[in-house]
């Protein structure tokens, strides 16, 4: 996407750089050899598929934002979504996973220690080791700078307490991104970001949670109890783990966007298919009214989202004063969108679209939760409207 912008006003030409166009072609054949021939039998047998994760990080997708020091591909926002969305066509829910991963990782290589980043993010790049995002907590949801868990210092090392909840590659992954509570009396600028690795002693994991989607990710809880970590594992300084991780959740907010997009245009093409073939009175249901505006509808509204994520992914990228009221206004509209395309796919298809023998049903569960995780779309309005006011 091009952007030339002057004193009054933003010329946006929506056309894909070569380099772009490239991107999207790669990640569109990886995705049709590797990911959506198998995508069925992972949801139904809750595979979680780590050989297709390191053959992605061969492409570059385990380090999407890093730059080549540590073996990354150094991409933009834009070139991130436009990836994530080429995955989730095949498969949301292990598009998603590919984009937590990478989201931690961006956490430490751009606010680790030279020490941290250099001892963490090979392994990472490569995806030999995989890292988990942990904020949310039982009490702590959407009101996450009430999280409760507690990083004490003794000496040169932080003992960890407390929890963590829904954390995807919970008891699989290697490195877990943690924000604790340095700080009992202060409220966000109490909570520092600490990478921990999954051996450490003291940390431990709940069962794997038995979910409606994302059924090729595993997803628990993480627990820490006299947690000991070395305190150069901490990520920025101390009291600014808030900001770190509101700061990954931008991106991160684009990305689950894009899988929602992905996902959604997955849906609409084989409605499209569907419909050309299945007849009903005597001729194909695709040249009913109906069906044209309902196909009408769903088209419109992907690409107006399509083209809202494409400006917040700019914004991030360019670190634009509003862009966090993008970012929620692109990850709102995208994640709501993506579902109701979904699920008026599922209406097109009938009965049969109800049935596992069709991907439909499988995209509108994986699509659903998007709506909830990265911050809860009531959240993304509390965050734009606080903006419009002034507060």
């Amino acid at each position: 996407m091009h952007l030339a912008a002057t004193n009054k006003e933003v010329h946006m030409h929506f056309d894909l750089t070569e380099e772009q166009s490239a991107i999207q072609d790669m990640a569109r054949k990886f995705t049709a050899d590797e990911i959506t021939p198998f995508a069925a039998a992972w949801d139904e047998h809750h595979t979680f598929p780590r050989a297709t994760l390191n053959k992605a990080a061969e492409l570059g997708f385990g380090a999407i934002y890093v730059g080549e020091e540590f073996g990354g591909i150094g991409l933009s926002r834009i070139d991130a979504a436009l990836i994530i969305e080429a995955l989730a066509y095949g498969c949301p829910s292990t598009s998603a996973f590919i984009s937590i991963h990478n989201m931690a990782t961006w956490m430490i290589d751009t606010f680790g220690s030279d020490e941290v980043r250099a001892k963490y993010v090979p392994k990472l790049a490569t995806m030999e080791h995989i890292a988990s995002y942990c904020l949310t907590e039982p009490g702590a949801g959407s009101d996450a700078a009430s999280l409760k868990t507690r990083a004490d210092k003794d000496g040169d090392a932080y003992i960890l307490n407390g929890g963590k909840a829904f954390i995807s590659g919970g008891g699989v992954n290697e490195v877990y991104v943690v924000m604790a509570r340095t700080d009992q009396n202060a409220s966000a600028g109490g909570i520092s970001c600490f990478v921990v690795d999954k051996n450490t002693p003291g940390l431990s994991f709940g069962g794997q949670e038995k979910k409606m989607g994302w059924h090729s990710q595993p997803t628990a809880s993480v627990l820490f109890d006299d947690c000991r970590i070395p305190a150069s594992n901490l990520i920025g300084a101390p009291g600014d783990g808030f900001k770190i991780a509101m700061k990954g959740l931008d991106g991160g907010r684009l990305n689950i966007g894009a899988c929602s997009l992905g996902g959604a245009q997955r849906c609409l093409d084989d409605t499209i298919s569907y419909v050309k073939e299945r007849r009903q009175f005597g001729q194909r249901i695709a040249d009913f009214q109906n069906t044209q505006f309902m196909l009408a509808d769903m088209k419109t509204q992907l690409e107006a989202a399509r083209a809202l994520m494409y400006i917040a992914a700019d914004k991030v990228s360019r670190e634009a004063a509003d862009k966090n009221q993008w970012a929620a206004m692109a990850k709102l509209m995208s994640t709501e969108t993506g579902s109701k395309v979904a699920n008026d796919a599922l209406q097109l298809h009938g009965g049969y679209g109800y049935l596992m023998d069709f991907p439909i049903e499988r995209f509108v569960r994986d699509l659903r939760v998007h709506e909830i995780l990265e911050g809860t779309n009531q959240i993304m309005r509390f965050v734009i409207g606080r903006e419009l006011v002034g507060q």
